[in-house]
């Protein structure tokens, strides 16, 4: 009989594989003054600007309260506005000029982490993690998964 203890654990790999790749990108961000987190959601904010804050957690594939508890020190930090939506459950964000400023003084930072991490793990195996992590991502349980 399978011991399901031992047995392989899809979520335990992946984050296992998630804590070992952000605290690389970690290390590597940390002259700019950011971590891996504020980094993705400064990224994604830029991106999608003005956002409600629902539609950025949709977006990071994270849930509202994570999503607010990061976003915390960076309104603290000035780096990010947050202000009431059309309806007063909603709040909408954006960046400030410093935090605009701060994202592109880190930028080079995460294309060097980028770069390095592509040349140690192969670039096509890269893109194909990468590619794989994005229909896991999209993945809701109960469907069938694309092949």
């Amino acid at each position: 009989m399978n011991n399901p203890i031992s047995a392989p654990c899809n979520c335990l790999a992946l984050r296992q594989a998630a804590r070992r790749v952000t605290q690389y990108y970690d290390q590597a961000l940390a002259p700019g003054g950011l971590r891996t987190t504020q980094y993705s959601v400064l990224a994604v904010l830029r991106r999608m600007q003005p956002v409600t804050q629902g539609a950025l957690a949709e977006a990071l594939v994270m849930d509202r309260a994570t999503l607010g508890h990061n976003l915390r020190p960076l309104q603290q930090a000035g780096w990010v506005e947050i202000a009431p939506g059309e309806d007063r459950r909603q709040r909408v964000l954006w960046l400030t000029d410093a935090g605009r400023a701060r994202l592109l003084a880190c930028v080079p930072l995460w294309q060097a982490a980028q770069a390095n991490f592509e040349a140690g793990f192969g670039a096509d195996r890269a893109t194909a993690m990468r590619d794989l992590l994005a229909v896991v991502a999209a993945y809701q349980p109960g469907d069938r998964m694309p092949a």
